[in-house]
């Protein structure tokens, strides 16, 4: 997976959507130890780790917390710990939102509720209407 590090210095820089001190366990080294994580924008002034959101998979394992899983390998999990069922909820709203598959769906299902309102492709004037992630037949569910 890429990800351009500039960018992801400049989303670091922007106010969270959602932060708080969250619990949490990665897949190989299990120290619990609290990580204060947001998503798209850690809170600290230089991002120590990111989380890509793709192909990924948000569950929840108990009631106040929630494992983040990716389709390649699904028994690597990391794990977090909220305070409450409720922040759990509303973390893992958030997660499923910020994810790269959400993302391309509202795309596409806005494009196509502009284009039935005006009869213009809106990407058209961007030059990028024809790319497959663009289209819908490339959609996996």
């Amino acid at each position: 997976m890429r990800y351009n590090e500039k960018e992801l210095q400049a989303l670091s820089r922007q106010p969270a959507e959602l932060a708080a001190e969250l619990g949490m366990r990665g897949p190989k080294k299990g120290s619990g130890e609290p990580a204060l994580t947001g998503p798209l924008a850690p809170l600290c002034p230089q991002p120590v780790g990111a989380l890509l959101l793709e192909r990924c998979r948000v569950t929840q394992e108990e009631p106040s917390g929630f494992s983040i899983s990716f389709m390649e390998d699904p028994e690597r999990k990391y794990h977090f710990q909220c305070c409450s069922e409720e922040q759990c909820q509303e973390w893992m709203g958030a997660l499923r939102r910020a994810s790269y598959e959400f993302m391309r769906r509202s795309l596409i299902f806005y494009r196509n509720e502009i284009q039935k309102m005006t009869g213009k492709d809106p990407l058209e004037q961007f030059g990028i209407s024809e790319e497959a992630r663009f289209q819908l037949g490339g959609l996996k569910a």
